[in-house]
């Protein structure tokens, strides 16, 4: 079991930042936004999610074995206490050198110990003229690790899609945002909440919202 620290034990303990990634061209991730898998747990095939998890070392990744994603129902009131399986991002996309700058940019940031597991899940939502796009179908929510980072990708002809940060769930947001392309997020999930309003296109046409989601500890379990 992965540890997850809390407040006090980390020894580098942020709220949150936003940040521009420069050295990363957003336009080597898209293709492989193309190729991903349906999200089987989420009704109406809106979304769709891989998911692999790493340690860095000396500037290097280390794949780790496949896992099985696991929240409790206190974090995730929606998919919590059931494990979780989802296809491994594909070796092309782990090869390219932007995404080892993604990956050390959040572990760098959060100035993470040499030992931590990093989660990275990529993910894209997508909408119609006749349906909405739910980044976060679980609501406003922690996802019970100690490290976030949300970096977008690319925003294909849709409207909304704002992230927001809470102190509390009933309280109004202390950040509020929409993510551009090549901008990441990063959040103490200790001392926040998070949300993503629901998408939809601009025209009528499909839309799609294309991110990277990080934590650690990943939260995943062999």
């Amino acid at each position: 079991m992965q540890k997850v620290w809390t407040a006090t034990e980390l020894e580098y303990a942020f709220l949150f930042t936003l940040r521009k990634v420069n050295s990363i061209n957003v336009e080597g991730f898209k293709p492989f936004f193309r190729n991903l898998p349906i999200d089987p747990y989420i009704k109406g095939n809106y979304r769709s999610r891989r998911l692999s998890r790493f340690i860095v070392a000396e500037d290097k990744l280390i794949k780790l074995p496949h896992g099985y994603l696991f929240q409790s129902k206190e974090y995730n009131p929606l998919l919590g206490d059931i494990k979780r399986e989802f296809a491994e991002l594909e070796d092309a996309l782990i090869e390219l050198d932007i995404f080892r700058k993604l990956v050390l940019a959040f572990h760098d940031s959060c100035k993470l110990h040499p030992e931590a597991e990093i989660g990275v899940h990529q993910i894209r939502t997508i909408c119609s003229p006749d349906n909405l796009g739910n980044p976060a179908p679980e609501g406003i929510h922690q996802d019970g690790t100690d490290f976030i980072g949300i970096f977008s990708v690319d925003r294909d002809n849709i409207q909304g899609g704002e992230t927001h940060l809470y102190a509390a769930k009933k309280e109004k947001p202390v950040f509020s945002k929409i993510l551009n392309p090549g901008e990441l997020l990063l959040v103490n999930d200790h001392e926040f909440f998070h949300f993503t309003t629901p998408i939809k296109p601009e025209i009528e046409a499909q839309g799609s919202r294309d991110v990277f989601v990080l934590t650690s500890p990943s939260l995943l379990t062999e």
